[in-house]
């Protein structure tokens, strides 16, 4: 299913932006083009540590900068458009049970196909359609995340937005970066805090296959 998904995935980039270019100096660290990620290694199709979003999706966060920073607060991206060969990535990583260096890290109290099952990782993204972001707020006083209770890609209960375990301030972090999120349309899920998809975005039933580079975009 992973391979016809990939096939059938839309390689026409002219609805995407370069997120720097409409919120300049946003601080982005491409998890998924480093090696420091669940998997351990630089994920297939991010070309560039640069975050692609859909023109409407990039029109909302730059919304949401301009009220964070109001607060004291700058935008901290991990991740936004995700290739579909990313997604098979994830998917054939998951079937190899003995590659498993980084569950220390990123899922300590769960097996691989428990990622899967409870939703964590998806074998068809909502990333893969350009209106989803993974992101935290940075302070600007400190120039440091903001304490969340859990660092992203922490696959557990602990990184639900609602879980009851974290202290109130954490909690309150949490909640105020889904506040700010929502007020410009963005949607939460229930299984990680850090996860928003734009709720009226434009290719809901697409998926996209184009590399994470800026290259590829027609501009």
């Amino acid at each position: 299913m992973a391979i016809d998904y990939e096939k059938q995935a839309q390689q026409d980039s002219s609805g995407f932006v370069l997120l720097s270019d409409y919120i300049p100096g946003i601080v982005q660290e491409i998890r998924y083009f480093s090696t420091y990620n669940f998997v351990g290694d630089r994920i297939d199709g991010y070309e560039e540590p640069c975050s692609l979003l859909t023109l409407q999706a990039a029109r909302a966060l730059k919304s949401v900068s301009n009220e964070a920073a109001v607060m004291g607060y700058r935008l901290k991206i991990f991740d936004t458009y995700r290739p579909a060969r990313a997604v098979k990535h994830f998917v054939l990583w998951g079937i190899d049970d003995l590659d498993t260096k980084m569950k220390p890290f990123f899922y300590p109290d769960l097996q691989k196909q428990d990622l899967f099952a409870q939703g964590y990782i998806a074998s068809k993204s909502s990333h893969s359609r350009g209106s989803t972001v993974d992101l935290t707020l940075l302070d600007m006083s400190t120039g440091k995340e903001l304490d969340m209770g859990s660092p992203f890609d922490f696959f557990s209960e602990v990184s639900h937005p609602d879980y009851k375990g974290v202290t109130d301030e954490q909690y309150d972090n949490r909640m105020s970066l889904r506040k700010i999120m929502v007020r410009s349309g963005f949607v939460p899920i229930d299984c990680e805090w850090w996860h928003f998809t734009l709720e009226d975005e434009p290719f809901p039933d697409t998926y996209f296959d184009f590399p994470v580079s800026a290259q590829y975009l027609k501009r």
